[in-house]
């Protein structure tokens, strides 16, 4: 397993992680329901240490982790941007649970590429809090 690509790999996830933080900030700073905010800051903080851990095993490797969400990633938050967000709490959640689910196929193409085992199974515990995520989100979006 070559230590250069399994970092250029966490890499890639780790930018989508920060993607994902930032996504998170700006629902939460548009959202009004404060049970659906505390929701949302709660998951934004696993986002947090998802990322933390990923950026240490990437200096573990050797590496130097990502610091933010790459170009590509800054192109796809202003376009968000220039959209607007959602106002009700119903598209809030529904916006949410999509961009959730977007990163999970993104995460799980990465998976299949060169990870060693230890990363590939801290990537895989992620992904397990990702998905109970949109159990969550879907719950929320029920009783709304």
């Amino acid at each position: 397993m070559n230590e250069n690509n399994v970092v250029k790999e966490l890499n890639e996830y780790l930018k989508g992680e920060y993607m994902g933080i930032h996504a998170y900030e700006h629902y939460i700073k548009n959202t009004q329901a404060q049970d659906i905010k505390a929701a949302l800051q709660l998951i934004q903080q696993e986002h947090k240490q998802h990322a933390l851990k990923i950026a240490e095993r990437i200096q573990d490797l050797g590496g130097k982790a990502a610091e933010d969400n790459g170009f590509m990633g800054s192109v796809r938050e202003s376009m968000m941007n220039l959209k607007g967000f959602p106002d009700t709490t119903e598209e809030i959640l529904k916006g949410v649970v999509k961009g959730q689910q977007m990163g999970i196929r993104t995460t799980e193409d990465i998976v299949r590429g060169d990870l060693d085992s230890k990363s590939r199974q801290m990537v895989e515990e992620n992904l397990a809090e990702d998905r109970s995520h949109i159990d969550q989100l879907n719950n929320l979006m029920h009783s709304y």
